[in-house]
């Protein structure tokens, strides 16, 4: 837990430096790799073969990191430290979440809507070109409650069970989701196992980032005074989660929609192609650029009292 905790620093303190190599793009190309060469045949066939991509590509990510990092600790402890620490932090994305948030908001405060569509189209698959504060606001929260659980407590369940080694898979488990994971004629068999894995992971995490939302909402409002609906909120979560195609990423979606007395979901266009997704919340009051902060502290109470409760886990488990 020490460790963790100081991995959550690091990575506050210095996020993703470009210059430093991130695990997660030697895994961007070793799927890629494995893609090219197994999406091909029959249905049934491809099924078959992304099983085996799923099951190769987290695998050799576990036990490459956990081999490494045996090997450092043979060499000499503190090298083990410093590689395990470096491994964690690399898994979490609460500064780059944080900075991405308020890249969309900095040119909004400004009226600058061009800038503001920019920075939300590189966080965002959506088309941004359009979009007013309204619905830039809404794509900006959206991505910053998903990826509170993608980003930063998912990688911390797993880091609090199994370390870098298994906080990596998970990291490995989302990547596939990303790449292979997708609906369409060519993913639809291939990424089945990547997508399903992917939802098994998350599952508990994104109920509990949740519950860590709402609580986190309930002390911003007594004790920081914000303007945020808590009351009915954990039921109103359960009732409204399930309505987003995802079965986990509706559950962080939801209660930060009903925290901010806001509705998200509607519709939304990709190349041109419109794709409607169910309401979360209520419009009780309009979207605007304020709701991307008060989004970001949600999200910061949301993974530090999640912390506490894998903190608290971890010694129940020792």
């Amino acid at each position: 837990m020490l460790l963790i905790a100081l991995a959550i620093g690091l990575d506050l303190l210095i996020g993703d430096p470009r210059s430093l190599p991130h695990p997660v793009v030697f895994i961007g190309r070793m799927i890629s790799f494995l893609e090219k060469r197994l999406n091909q045949g029959a249905p049934t066939q491809r099924k078959r073969r992304g099983f085996l991509l799923t099951t190769t590509v987290v695998m050799s990510v576990w036990g490459l990191s956990w081999a490494v990092l045996a090997l450092l600790a043979a060499i000499h402890p503190w090298l083990w430290l410093a590689a395990e620490l470096w491994l964690l932090a690399t898994t979490l994305a609460i500064k780059g979440l944080a900075d991405a948030g308020r890249a969309v908001a900095a040119p909004l405060v400004q009226g600058d809507l061009p800038g503001a569509r920019r920075a939300l189209s590189m966080i965002v698959g959506r088309d941004t070109a359009e979009l007013d504060e309204a619905e830039i606001t809404r794509g900006t929260v959206e991505t910053v409650a998903e990826n509170t659980v993608d980003g930063i407590t998912a990688p911390l369940f797993f880091a609090v069970i199994g370390g870098a080694p298994l906080a990596l898979a998970y990291k490995a488990i989302n990547t596939l989701d990303s790449m292979v994971g997708y609906r369409n004629e060519r993913y639809e068999d291939f990424g089945f196992a990547s997508a399903k894995l992917d939802d098994i992971a998350n599952w508990l995490p994104a109920r509990l980032t949740a519950l860590c939302l709402w609580v986190g909402g309930v002390i911003l409002a007594t004790v920081g005074n914000r303007p945020l609906r808590w009351r009915g909120a954990l039921r109103a979560t359960c009732r409204e989660a399930p309505r987003h195609p995802s079965p986990n990423a509706g559950w962080p979606e939801a209660m930060v929609a009903r925290l901010l007395g806001v509705q998200l979901g509607g519709v939304n266009a990709y190349q041109g192609v419109i794709s409607r997704r169910a309401t979360l919340g209520e419009p009780f009051v309009a979207l605007g650029v304020a709701h991307i902060g008060t989004t970001i502290s949600l999200m910061h109470m949301g993974w530090l009292l999640f912390t506490g409760l894998m903190g608290l886990f971890w010694v129940l488990l020792t």
